[in-house]
């Protein structure tokens, strides 16, 4: 294993992670796998619309309800469940009230907004 990356010391509770955060709207790395990172991220009410031209984007709910506005309509995900938004396509992200996501997405992805 490269000096450079760490074994991890013990599994990581994302429920928990998602409590801790102060403010919603604020993504917090809790993981890194090769160039990914995973965040956690508290949020309610809506996004802007956005793409990434360059990447997919995952959420996997962890409670509450996502729903994901596309240019065709809209996707709900429920807690447990992931989607992934396909490089390229517009989209906005919306909680009627505080949903907790987990992210996955490349290093280096700005969030817009």
């Amino acid at each position: 294993m490269p000096e450079s990356r760490q074994k991890a010391s013990s599994p990581i509770n994302l429920a928990h992670k998602a409590t801790l955060i102060e403010y919603q709207w604020s993504l917090r790395v809790i993981a890194e796998m090769d160039d990914y990172q995973f965040k956690v991220v508290r949020i309610e009410g809506e996004f802007i619309w956005h793409s990434h031209p360059e990447t997919d984007e995952a959420f996997l709910v962890l409670d509450g309800t996502l729903r994901i506005d596309l240019q065709e309509g809209c996707v709900h995900v429920n807690p447990g469940e992931l989607y992934v938004v396909l490089r390229g396509v517009t989209h906005r992200t919306a909680a009627q009230s505080e949903a907790k996501l987990m992210m996955i997405e490349p290093r280096g992805i700005l969030n817009t907004g």
